[in-house]
């Protein structure tokens, strides 16, 4: 047992020895690593104490040379959770779910933009056709841009208001994205429909029958 212990203790010192710091949490995991380089790696918790009103937090998550990846879990000083935000690149990505007491406030829609190529593709809409789709390449400015659906709850958990962005622009419910990066409204869309008139199939059919044959109708008037 005794030789098993000092194998542990070894072998825990190797794995370890990689960083220029780190912290041993309760149940022996080594968290809040920093490498030789001074980059964060691994799981990390942090918590900041509240300063000039703001309120203090302890956030949870995971570390990549020194940036923010995957899923972070945010709480307040009482336990309660506030937050699970997704980051890659060190910026938000994905959907963000923040949480009071009675439970979801709101639900926010992140795509980060990665900082070695700010270029990305991206479907765009057929004007003339929504149900098609093409592959675009575009340049987005700054760390993350709101892309996706937001929703905002009420206190029942039902969903109050809802917002469509569409790469950090807000766009309008009966708005639609074009190929060409403008917006072109549906509503003219449906109003085009609604104009095409669906014929029955008796009537076609009558007409059919009758084919050029004029057909005197009563309108009322009088020769």
């Amino acid at each position: 047992m005794k030789w098993l212990f000092i194998f542990i203790l070894l072998t825990s010192f190797a794995a370890n020895a990689q960083y220029k710091s780190y912290r041993l949490a309760n149940n022996g995991d080594t968290i809040n690593c920093i490498d030789k380089n001074d980059l964060k790696q691994g799981r990390w918790s942090v918590k900041k104490e509240g300063l000039r009103g703001e309120p203090g937090y302890q956030e949870e998550g995971i570390y990549r040379d020194g940036k923010k990846e995957g899923v972070w879990r945010v709480y307040t000083t009482m336990g309660d959770l506030f937050a699970v935000e997704r980051y890659r690149w060190g910026n938000k990505d994905g959907k963000s779910q923040y949480y009071s007491i009675m439970g979801i406030v709101r639900e926010e829609s992140w795509k980060a933009v990665n900082p070695a190529n700010p270029y990305d593709t991206i479907d765009v809409i057929d004007p003339v056709d929504p149900s098609k789709v093409r592959r675009q390449v575009v340049k987005m400015e700054g760390n993350s841009v709101k892309h996706g659906t937001w929703k905002y709850f009420g206190e029942s958990g039902l969903i109050t208001k809802s917002e469509n962005y569409f790469l950090d622009k807000l766009e309008e419910p009966s708005k639609m994205l074009a190929s060409d990066g403008s917006t072109y409204s549906t509503d003219s869309t449906k109003a085009a429909k609604a104009r095409t008139k669906v014929v029955p199939k008796e009537v076609l059919d009558f007409e059919k029958k009758i084919g050029k044959k004029k057909v005197k109708v009563i309108d009322g008037t009088t020769y």
